[in-house]
């Protein structure tokens, strides 16, 4: 009896097959890796940019330093919007009092 011969046509067809899914994914990984380097490449040049605003903007780059920088002006914000509203305050209070004044007149 010869030998029998593992490759049949039907052994043909799926290999061929499965080779020509593994390019296709292959080809699709490829492009993958390509728009991720791509992406990549974007944003680090976009980073490079906001960091240079940040220093001429703020003179750091620095997250923990920019953090420290915005709680500062918040603080701020909170404190002149406090004296603001005790402004505000006091001019209807001396506004009330005027009306009061023309009125007993």
């Amino acid at each position: 009896m010869p030998p029998k011969n593992p490759t049949t046509p039907e052994a043909d067809d799926r290999l061929e097959r499965e080779l020509t899914g593994l390019k296709n994914e292959y080809e699709r990984l490829r492009d993958d890796k390509v728009r991720a380097e791509q992406d990549l490449s974007h944003l680090e040049h976009q980073l490079r940019e906001l960091e240079e605003a940040a220093v001429a903007a703020y003179g750091t780059a620095d997250p923990r330093e920019l953090t420290r920088l915005l709680e500062e002006k918040r603080a701020e914000n909170a404190r002149l919007v406090g004296e603001y509203r005790q402004h505000i305050a006091d001019v209807k209070k001396d506004l009330e009092k005027v009306e009061q004044d023309f009125a007993g007149e």
